[in-house]
Protein backbone atom coordinates (compact mmCIF):
# COMPACT_ATOMS: atom_id res chain seq x y z
CA UNK A 1 0.00 0.00 0.00
CA UNK A 2 1.65 3.26 -0.65
CA UNK A 3 2.79 5.63 2.19
CA UNK A 4 0.05 7.63 3.80
CA UNK A 5 0.79 11.10 3.63
CA UNK A 6 1.17 12.68 7.36
CA UNK A 7 0.61 16.26 5.91
CA UNK A 8 -2.09 18.32 7.70
CA UNK A 9 -4.82 19.36 5.93
CA UNK A 10 -3.83 22.69 3.68
CA UNK A 11 -0.22 22.50 5.17
CA UNK A 12 2.54 24.11 2.43
CA UNK A 13 4.58 21.73 0.97
CA UNK A 14 8.65 22.58 1.64
CA UNK A 15 8.47 24.58 -2.02
CA UNK A 16 5.41 26.28 -0.84
CA UNK A 17 7.08 27.39 2.61
CA UNK A 18 10.16 28.57 1.04
CA UNK A 19 7.76 30.50 -1.81
CA UNK A 20 6.11 32.54 1.00
CA UNK A 21 9.02 33.63 3.11
CA UNK A 22 10.59 35.23 -0.14
CA UNK A 23 7.26 36.63 -0.75
CA UNK A 24 6.43 38.02 2.68
CA UNK A 25 9.92 40.02 2.75
CA UNK A 26 8.25 42.04 -0.48
CA UNK A 27 6.49 44.57 1.49
CA UNK A 28 9.36 45.93 3.52
CA UNK A 29 11.46 45.92 0.14
CA UNK A 30 8.23 48.09 -1.21
CA UNK A 31 8.49 49.75 1.36
CA UNK A 32 12.73 49.94 0.65
CA UNK A 33 11.93 51.62 -3.12
CA UNK A 34 8.94 54.12 -1.58
CA UNK A 35 10.75 56.00 0.65
CA UNK A 36 14.03 56.12 -1.21
CA UNK A 37 11.80 57.34 -4.30
CA UNK A 38 9.04 59.27 -2.78
CA UNK A 39 10.81 61.30 0.07
CA UNK A 40 14.20 61.02 -0.50
CA UNK A 41 14.73 61.57 -4.27
CA UNK A 42 11.81 63.63 -5.41
CA UNK A 43 12.48 66.97 -2.47
CA UNK A 44 15.99 66.77 -4.66
CA UNK A 45 14.72 66.68 -7.91
CA UNK A 46 11.59 69.33 -7.03
CA UNK A 47 13.90 71.66 -4.79
CA UNK A 48 17.15 71.23 -5.65
CA UNK A 49 19.29 73.15 -7.40
CA UNK A 50 20.99 71.65 -10.77
CA UNK A 51 23.90 71.15 -8.92
CA UNK A 52 22.47 69.38 -6.05
CA UNK A 53 20.38 67.24 -8.92
CA UNK A 54 23.25 66.14 -10.82
CA UNK A 55 25.22 65.40 -7.93
CA UNK A 56 22.77 62.98 -6.07
CA UNK A 57 20.28 61.81 -8.51
CA UNK A 58 21.89 59.64 -10.79
CA UNK A 59 23.67 57.76 -8.39
CA UNK A 60 20.31 57.33 -5.92
CA UNK A 61 18.31 56.63 -9.76
CA UNK A 62 20.70 53.96 -10.86
CA UNK A 63 20.54 52.15 -7.00
CA UNK A 64 24.21 52.83 -6.41
CA UNK A 65 23.08 55.06 -3.45
CA UNK A 66 19.82 55.01 -1.57
CA UNK A 67 18.13 57.74 0.14
CA UNK A 68 16.36 58.68 3.51
CA UNK A 69 13.81 61.17 5.14
CA UNK A 70 14.68 62.29 8.19
CA UNK A 71 12.21 64.25 9.79
CA UNK A 72 10.75 62.51 13.37
CA UNK A 73 12.79 62.85 16.40
CA UNK A 74 11.47 61.94 19.85
CA UNK A 75 9.79 64.83 20.46
CA UNK A 76 8.16 65.73 16.86
CA UNK A 77 6.47 63.21 14.43
CA UNK A 78 2.88 64.04 13.83
CA UNK A 79 4.01 68.05 15.22
CA UNK A 80 6.89 68.90 12.40
CA UNK A 81 6.93 71.73 13.90
CA UNK A 82 8.27 70.44 17.24
CA UNK A 83 11.48 69.64 15.41
CA UNK A 84 15.05 70.20 17.87
CA UNK A 85 17.78 69.40 15.64
CA UNK A 86 19.37 72.27 14.33
CA UNK A 87 22.00 73.56 11.56
CA UNK A 88 23.54 76.54 12.21
CA UNK A 89 25.86 78.43 10.14
CA UNK A 90 29.78 78.39 10.28
CA UNK A 91 31.36 80.23 7.66
CA UNK A 92 30.74 77.53 4.63
CA UNK A 93 29.40 74.95 6.28
CA UNK A 94 26.02 74.02 8.81
CA UNK A 95 27.30 72.84 12.02
CA UNK A 96 24.26 70.17 12.27
CA UNK A 97 23.17 68.36 15.86
CA UNK A 98 19.73 65.83 15.38
CA UNK A 99 18.63 62.56 16.81
CA UNK A 100 16.64 61.24 14.11
CA UNK A 101 14.55 58.30 15.25
CA UNK A 102 12.48 55.45 13.03
CA UNK A 103 14.53 56.42 10.04
CA UNK A 104 13.52 54.11 7.28
CA UNK A 105 16.33 52.65 5.26
CA UNK A 106 18.73 54.42 7.97
CA UNK A 107 20.88 51.12 8.22
CA UNK A 108 21.64 51.46 4.37
CA UNK A 109 21.35 55.15 3.60
CA UNK A 110 23.92 57.35 1.80
CA UNK A 111 22.10 60.30 1.08
CA UNK A 112 19.96 61.54 4.36
CA UNK A 113 17.49 65.03 4.33
CA UNK A 114 17.68 66.35 7.89
CA UNK A 115 14.99 68.63 8.69
CA UNK A 116 16.34 70.73 11.25
CA UNK A 117 16.11 74.49 12.89
CA UNK A 118 18.45 77.15 10.52
CA UNK A 119 16.63 79.85 12.51
CA UNK A 120 16.08 78.19 16.27
CA UNK A 121 13.91 81.86 17.03
CA UNK A 122 11.89 81.49 14.00
CA UNK A 123 9.59 78.68 14.76
CA UNK A 124 7.89 76.79 12.38
CA UNK A 125 9.20 79.13 9.89
CA UNK A 126 13.09 78.55 10.72
CA UNK A 127 12.81 74.73 9.51
CA UNK A 128 15.37 73.44 6.45
CA UNK A 129 16.44 70.39 4.98
CA UNK A 130 20.06 69.74 4.48
CA UNK A 131 21.56 66.95 2.81
CA UNK A 132 24.10 64.64 5.03
CA UNK A 133 26.10 62.22 3.66
CA UNK A 134 26.81 59.19 5.17
CA UNK A 135 30.63 58.79 5.98
CA UNK A 136 30.86 62.88 7.20
CA UNK A 137 32.30 63.29 10.65
CA UNK A 138 29.84 63.28 12.85
CA UNK A 139 27.02 61.14 11.28
CA UNK A 140 26.00 57.95 13.06
CA UNK A 141 24.09 55.30 13.19
CA UNK A 142 22.41 53.42 15.23
CA UNK A 143 20.87 50.22 16.40
CA UNK A 144 18.28 48.70 14.54
CA UNK A 145 14.84 48.98 15.62
CA UNK A 146 13.08 45.17 16.79
CA UNK A 147 9.57 45.99 15.00
CA UNK A 148 6.81 43.94 14.95
CA UNK A 149 6.42 43.78 11.21
CA UNK A 150 8.25 45.22 8.03
CA UNK A 151 11.49 43.49 10.02
CA UNK A 152 13.53 43.21 6.12
CA UNK A 153 13.61 47.11 6.42
CA UNK A 154 16.96 48.27 8.63
CA UNK A 155 14.51 51.11 10.45
CA UNK A 156 17.04 53.22 12.46
CA UNK A 157 18.45 56.01 13.89
CA UNK A 158 20.70 58.78 12.65
CA UNK A 159 22.24 61.31 15.01
CA UNK A 160 24.45 64.02 13.99
CA UNK A 161 27.12 65.50 16.44
CA UNK A 162 28.70 68.47 15.42
CA UNK A 163 28.44 67.25 11.45
CA UNK A 164 29.68 69.93 9.24
CA UNK A 165 27.45 69.75 6.56
CA UNK A 166 28.99 72.03 3.64
CA UNK A 167 26.01 74.76 3.20
CA UNK A 168 25.62 74.41 -0.90
CA UNK A 169 23.73 70.81 0.45
CA UNK A 170 21.06 73.27 1.89
CA UNK A 171 17.97 72.47 0.00
CA UNK A 172 15.60 75.17 -2.17
CA UNK A 173 16.67 77.88 1.20
CA UNK A 174 16.46 78.39 4.52
CA UNK A 175 12.68 77.83 6.13
CA UNK A 176 11.72 75.61 3.25
CA UNK A 177 11.95 73.41 5.49
CA UNK A 178 7.80 72.61 6.47
CA UNK A 179 6.81 72.93 2.92
CA UNK A 180 9.34 70.74 1.11
CA UNK A 181 8.26 67.77 3.92
CA UNK A 182 4.61 68.64 3.20
CA UNK A 183 5.28 68.21 -0.63
CA UNK A 184 7.62 65.16 -0.13
CA UNK A 185 4.53 63.55 1.95
CA UNK A 186 1.78 64.20 -0.59
CA UNK A 187 3.84 61.71 -2.71
CA UNK A 188 4.88 59.66 -0.17
CA UNK A 189 1.08 58.89 0.83
CA UNK A 190 0.39 57.51 -1.90
CA UNK A 191 3.42 55.13 -2.10
CA UNK A 192 2.35 54.10 0.80
CA UNK A 193 -1.45 53.58 -0.19
CA UNK A 194 -0.08 51.72 -2.65
CA UNK A 195 2.09 49.70 -0.16
CA UNK A 196 -0.70 49.02 1.63
CA UNK A 197 -2.88 48.00 -1.13
CA UNK A 198 -0.50 45.22 -2.41
CA UNK A 199 -0.08 43.85 1.11
CA UNK A 200 -3.90 43.68 0.75
CA UNK A 201 -3.98 42.20 -2.42
CA UNK A 202 -1.64 39.49 -1.20
CA UNK A 203 -4.20 38.27 2.18
CA UNK A 204 -7.16 37.92 -0.03
CA UNK A 205 -5.12 36.08 -2.76
CA UNK A 206 -3.38 33.88 -0.03
CA UNK A 207 -7.21 33.56 1.95
CA UNK A 208 -8.94 32.52 -1.16
CA UNK A 209 -6.43 30.03 -1.56
CA UNK A 210 -6.98 28.35 1.64
CA UNK A 211 -10.23 28.41 1.58
CA UNK A 212 -10.29 26.31 -1.70
CA UNK A 213 -8.17 24.02 -0.43
CA UNK A 214 -9.12 23.57 3.61
CA UNK A 215 -11.94 21.06 4.42
CA UNK A 216 -14.33 21.00 7.11
CA UNK A 217 -17.66 19.33 7.76
CA UNK A 218 -16.58 17.23 4.37
CA UNK A 219 -16.42 20.19 2.16
CA UNK A 220 -14.00 22.70 1.39
CA UNK A 221 -14.41 25.99 3.79
CA UNK A 222 -15.12 28.25 0.80
CA UNK A 223 -18.57 26.90 0.59
CA UNK A 224 -19.49 27.72 4.04
CA UNK A 225 -21.47 30.96 3.84
CA UNK A 226 -19.29 32.49 6.77
CA UNK A 227 -16.25 32.77 4.71
CA UNK A 228 -17.96 33.67 1.40
CA UNK A 229 -18.95 36.67 3.41
CA UNK A 230 -15.61 37.79 4.57
CA UNK A 231 -13.88 36.69 1.10
CA UNK A 232 -16.99 39.25 -0.27
CA UNK A 233 -15.53 42.18 2.24
CA UNK A 234 -12.03 41.59 1.72
CA UNK A 235 -12.41 41.79 -2.05
CA UNK A 236 -14.40 44.88 -1.71
CA UNK A 237 -11.96 46.79 0.31
CA UNK A 238 -9.16 45.52 -2.10
CA UNK A 239 -10.63 46.94 -5.06
CA UNK A 240 -11.87 50.38 -3.47
CA UNK A 241 -8.74 50.84 -2.17
CA UNK A 242 -7.53 50.35 -5.21
CA UNK A 243 -9.58 52.63 -7.20
CA UNK A 244 -8.35 55.57 -4.58
CA UNK A 245 -4.71 54.72 -4.95
CA UNK A 246 -5.15 54.76 -9.03
CA UNK A 247 -7.10 58.16 -8.78
CA UNK A 248 -4.81 60.23 -6.88
CA UNK A 249 -2.27 58.93 -8.73
CA UNK A 250 -3.75 59.94 -12.26
CA UNK A 251 -4.35 63.55 -10.62
CA UNK A 252 -0.39 63.83 -10.03
CA UNK A 253 0.36 62.52 -13.27
CA UNK A 254 -2.05 65.46 -14.92
CA UNK A 255 -0.63 67.99 -12.34
CA UNK A 256 -3.59 68.72 -11.19
CA UNK A 257 -4.31 69.13 -6.86
CA UNK A 258 -3.95 65.97 -5.40
CA UNK A 259 -2.77 66.66 -1.74
CA UNK A 260 -6.82 65.47 -0.70
CA UNK A 261 -6.98 62.81 -2.62
CA UNK A 262 -3.40 61.01 -1.40
CA UNK A 263 -4.07 61.64 1.62
CA UNK A 264 -7.74 59.60 1.30
CA UNK A 265 -6.12 57.14 -0.53
CA UNK A 266 -3.64 56.11 2.19
CA UNK A 267 -5.75 56.67 5.01
CA UNK A 268 -8.58 54.13 3.33
CA UNK A 269 -5.76 51.30 2.11
CA UNK A 270 -4.15 51.50 4.82
CA UNK A 271 -7.36 50.99 7.18
CA UNK A 272 -8.20 48.68 4.48
CA UNK A 273 -5.05 46.59 4.90
CA UNK A 274 -5.56 46.08 8.66
CA UNK A 275 -9.08 44.58 8.23
CA UNK A 276 -8.29 42.72 5.27
CA UNK A 277 -5.46 40.98 6.91
CA UNK A 278 -7.26 40.32 9.87
CA UNK A 279 -9.99 38.11 7.81
CA UNK A 280 -7.48 36.64 6.63
CA UNK A 281 -5.73 35.59 9.48
CA UNK A 282 -9.38 34.27 10.81
CA UNK A 283 -10.21 32.28 8.18
CA UNK A 284 -6.66 30.55 8.43
CA UNK A 285 -7.96 30.18 11.77
CA UNK A 286 -5.00 28.32 14.17
CA UNK A 287 -2.49 28.28 10.71
CA UNK A 288 -3.34 31.80 10.25
CA UNK A 289 -1.37 32.77 13.67
CA UNK A 290 1.66 30.84 12.76
CA UNK A 291 4.60 31.62 10.78
CA UNK A 292 4.32 28.38 8.39
CA UNK A 293 1.55 30.63 6.49
CA UNK A 294 2.37 34.26 5.10
CA UNK A 295 -1.23 35.63 6.54
CA UNK A 296 0.64 36.25 10.19
CA UNK A 297 3.24 38.34 8.43
CA UNK A 298 1.01 40.02 6.49
CA UNK A 299 -1.41 41.10 9.38
CA UNK A 300 1.69 42.61 10.99
CA UNK A 301 3.37 44.75 8.34
CA UNK A 302 -0.20 46.19 7.40
CA UNK A 303 -0.50 47.29 11.01
CA UNK A 304 2.24 50.23 10.67
CA UNK A 305 0.74 51.69 7.45
CA UNK A 306 -1.45 53.21 9.41
CA UNK A 307 1.48 55.29 11.29
CA UNK A 308 4.49 56.07 8.92
CA UNK A 309 3.73 58.98 6.17
CA UNK A 310 1.36 60.39 8.38
CA UNK A 311 -0.90 58.70 10.96
CA UNK A 312 -4.72 58.07 10.18
CA UNK A 313 -5.68 60.82 12.50
CA UNK A 314 -3.45 63.19 10.92
CA UNK A 315 -4.49 62.31 7.50
CA UNK A 316 -8.73 62.52 8.86
CA UNK A 317 -7.48 66.03 9.85
CA UNK A 318 -5.58 67.05 6.54
CA UNK A 319 -8.72 65.85 4.59
CA UNK A 320 -11.11 67.39 7.17
CA UNK A 321 -9.12 70.96 6.48
CA UNK A 322 -9.65 70.35 2.72
CA UNK A 323 -13.22 69.56 2.39
CA UNK A 324 -14.33 72.58 4.75
CA UNK A 325 -12.49 74.71 2.75
CA UNK A 326 -14.26 74.03 -0.07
Amino acid sequence: MPRRSTRRPGFPGKWSIKWARWAISVSAIGLCVTVHNSVAVYPIMAFGSRAQIEHWVPPLARGEKIGAFCLTEPNAGSDAGGIEATALADDDNYVVNANKVFVTNGGIADVCLIFCRTDPAAGRRGISVVVAERGTAGFVVGDLENLCGMRANPVCSIRLYDCRVPRENLLAGEGMGLKIGMAALDIGRMGIGAQALGIAQAALEEAVRYARQRQQFGVPIQRHQAIQTMIADMATQVDAARLMVYRAAALKDKNLPFSKESAMAKLFASEAATRVTDLAVQIHGGYGYSKSYPVERYYRDARVTRIYEGTSEIHRIVIAKSVLAG
